[in-house]
C-alpha cells in the first residue's frame, strides 16, 4: 500500500513538473513572436481582421483592453497586438 501510495505521489508531482516545463516553453514561444504574427493568429480567429488604420492610437488602445478580456490574451501579448497596430496607422 505505501508502495502505491508513493507511486501516486511520484507521478502527480512529475505530471506537475511535466506542465511547469511545458507553460515555460509556450511563454518562450510567445515572446518571439512579432505583433503582426499574434494580431493574425488571435484576431482574425473569429472576425475579419480591420485595417489599423480605421481606428487611432487611443481607440486602438480601448480595442485591444476590451479583445484581451475576452480572448485571454497576456498582457505581453496584448501590448504587442496595439503597439504594431498603433505604428501601422
Amino acid at each position: 500500500m505505501k508502495t502505491l501510495k508513493y507511486f501516486i505521489q511520484t507521478a502527480f508531482l512529475l505530471s506537475l513538473i511535466l506542465m511547469i516545463f511545458d507553460s515555460c516553453k509556450t511563454s518562450l514561444a510567445i515572446k518571439e513572436k512579432t505583433g503582426s504574427v499574434l494580431w493574425s493568429e488571435n484576431c482574425s480567429r473569429c472576425h475579419y481582421s480591420p485595417d489599423p488604420e480605421e481606428y487611432n492610437d487611443a481607440q486602438w488602445d480601448v480595442i485591444a483592453m476590451h479583445m484581451r478580456v475576452r480572448t485571454n490574451l497576456t498582457q505581453e501579448e496584448s501590448e504587442k497586438i496595439t503597439r504594431f497596430l498603433q505604428d501601422a496607422n
